[in-house]
């Protein structure tokens, strides 16, 4: 392993360590923003980066504060010499592989908050498109990284022996802990409503239609009857480009002159009443009502029975879990990735103590 890792490394590529002030200028006075503590070729490393990468390295509670900050900037470094590595070696990853990663990382960031894709705004301060085009250089430089280490190991290959020998040449106060993990696939099953509560909520809809087109005001009625995180605000959405929103939402909000209101529409979230405001190139905003139903004990039984008949077509090999998944799955993230998981930092495995096992 030393030998190859020192054979990368010979090539053309450069390290620079260093401090770089980055300024702007403010009424004459020099505000420094950043620094540049590291170049590597033509690749910086700043200082808001290392940073970033330290408080998420103590957001999964692997080391004391103050104990890796070191490790975690060796870490940065080694990254941007395989980056430039791989530029050099003409590696290089697909958009479309980028494109899924990217949507599987922005569904987890957003699981994080409960799914609430409104507070993960009012977190950051910043629209969803935008968060993603800011996260969307660092997944694809990860997946290179990746592809360069698949490179470089992939004719090594390491006994149990050795591995054990090198870690009992580590003192055991200076060994550090990494949380167990797993790859995990799920082929998950939404429990299907019945029809008589799907009625009554279009009924319910239908009947805020009503009072809405006789005065009374969409966004009270929003405030006090929907059941989706936006019912504060009047159940405003604010602006969203097209292709945010889950499609039958967005059809039927597209085909809305501004100021009409919608027949309840069903979606995988339950029943809208959509009112469109304004369209502004490829944009749109929206309000709507929503009605969440939870399943019967009856729903949650039939479900369980189709998972459980998918559950023996795998076990009896008359298909694959991936391929189940794929075709199955009501899980769309997971599904395209064969029902499979992605940690925090887009890897294939899971830390356990990231995993909810309460659902």
């Amino acid at each position: 392993m030393i030998l190859k890792f020192t054979k990368l490394i010979r090539s053309p590529v450069f390290l620079l360590l260093g401090f770089v002030l980055v300024q702007v200028q403010a009424q004459d006075k020099g505000v420094i923003v950043d620094k540049i503590i590291a170049k590597v070729d033509d690749k910086i490393i700043l200082k808001s980066e290392l940073e970033e990468a330290y408080l998420q390295f103590l957001s999964s509670g692997q080391l004391e504060q103050g104990s890796s900050k070191c490790g975690v900037f060796e870490s940065l470094v080694v990254n941007k010499l395989l980056v430039a590595k791989a530029e050099i070696d003409s590696v290089l990853v697909m958009d479309a592989e980028v494109d899924q990663n990217l949507d599987q990382r922005m569904q987890m960031i957003i699981s994080q908050v409960g799914g609430n894709e409104e507070a993960l705004e009012s977190y950051y301060g910043k629209s969803l498109v935008e968060i993603r085009n800011e996260i969307r250089e660092s997944v694809k430089e990860q997946l290179i990284v990746q592809r360069m280490q698949s490179t470089i190991t992939s004719d090594l290959s390491v006994s149990p022996a050795e591995v054990q020998a090198f870690f009992n040449n580590i003192p055991q106060d200076s060994l550090p802990y990494f949380s167990a993990e797993v790859s995990i696939g799920q082929i998950v099953k939404v429990p299907d409503i019945g029809k008589e509560q799907k009625s009554k909520a279009r009924e319910k809809l239908l009947g805020y239609k009503k009072r809405i087109e006789a005065g009374e005001s969409f966004e009270a009625l929003a405030r006090q009857y929907s059941n989706g995180p936006s019912a504060p605000k009047g159940g405003n959405l604010g602006y969203q480009q097209r292709g945010n929103l889950v499609p039958p939402y967005e059809a039927a909000a597209l085909q809305l002159e501004p100021g009409a209101i919608s027949r309840p529409v069903e979606s995988e979230f339950g029943f809208h009443l959509i009112q469109l405001i304004s369209r502004r190139g490829n944009e749109y905003d929206s309000r709507h009502i929503l009605l969440q139903l939870e399943p019967s004990t009856q729903d949650m039984a039939n479900a369980t029975r189709y998972l459980d008949s998918l559950r023996t077509l795998i076990v009896e090999d008359s298909m694959s879990f991936e391929k189940m998944a794929k075709e199955y799955s009501d899980e769309q993230q997971t599904a395209s990735n064969g029902g499979f998981m992605m940690g925090e930092t887009g890897s294939a495995y899971v830390a356990t103590d990231q995993l909810d096992f309460e659902t």
